[in-house]
This record gives structure tokens, C-alpha cells and sequence, in this order.
């Protein structure tokens, strides 16, 4: 079961022709990681560990815009690809559409204060495993 985060498209998300700004999906996408990681556990283990995810890369594929005033839901599955990466395949959805609008497939590395590369954390993992891999 896919991990899923409501959003609610604002005229502020859309351009000027009343679609959603491509970029925008990222940030839906990022809100829906960061609510499954669980946003108190990543503020632990900055302030504890000193360690933050950032992403490795992006894909996006879009096939249909959402307009302003649009409900959408972010479907968020993820899995442990490595000691150091996390893959995400998130899909916006029109709530109650059929097909996804937009898919993106997100991989996140993790890093301390230095911008060294960390393993990710076992908290994370466990979150990870739980959320589908």
C-alpha cells in the first residue's frame, strides 16, 4: 500500500495558463517524503546525528497538469536500494482520477553537516522497509 499525503492545489501553484508549475510537483513530493520519513525523526537525527537527506536524482514524467482548486493525492511508495540510497516512485493523482498526472521517481542519499555521504540511518531503514522495500 502506497503511503498517501492530500494535497490541495492553490492558485499560487499554477502558472499562467492555470496549470500547476512543473516544478511545484516537486515540492508536493517532497511534503509526501517527508511526512512517511516522519518529520519529528528527521528533525531528531539532524539535531542528534547531524545527517539529512538530499536528492541524488530526479525523474519526472508529467501527462496531465492539475489545475487550480484541484484535491490531489501524492501516492508514495519507497525502498532501500542501497547503504546509502533510497529510491521513492511517487504519483500525483487527482483524487478520485484514474490514471496518475505526474510520476517521479526520487533517490535520496544521506549526508552529515559536511556534505559527506552517510549510511543511511537504521531508523530510516526500518522506515523504509515499512513503506514497501
Amino acid at each position: 500500500m502506497p503511503h498517501v499525503h492530500a494535497v490541495q492545489v492553490y492558485y499560487e501553484d499554477t502558472d499562467f495558463s492555470g496549470v500547476v508549475y512543473h516544478a511545484n510537483y516537486l515540492r508536493f513530493f517532497e511534503r509526501a517524503r517527508e511526512h512517511l520519513l516522519g518529520p519529528d525523526e528527521l528533525v531528531r537525527l539532524y539535531r542528534d546525528l547531524g545527517v539529512g537527506f538530499v536528492v541524488y536524482k530526479a525523474e519526472m514524467t508529467f501527462r496531465e497538469g492539475a489545475v487550480f482548486g484541484d484535491r490531489l493525492e501524492i501516492r508514495t511508495t519507497a525502498r532501500v536500494e542501497s547503504e546509502y540510497r533510497a529510491v521513492f516512485h511517487q504519483e500525483a493523482w487527482r483524487v478520485g482520477g484514474r490514471v496518475p498526472l505526474v510520476e517521479g521517481i526520487i533517490q535520496l542519499v544521506w549526508v552529515d553537516r559536511d556534505k559527506q555521504l552517510v549510511a543511511l540511518p537504521p531508523s530510516m531503514v526500518a522506515i523504509l522497509r515499512e513503506a514497501g522495500g
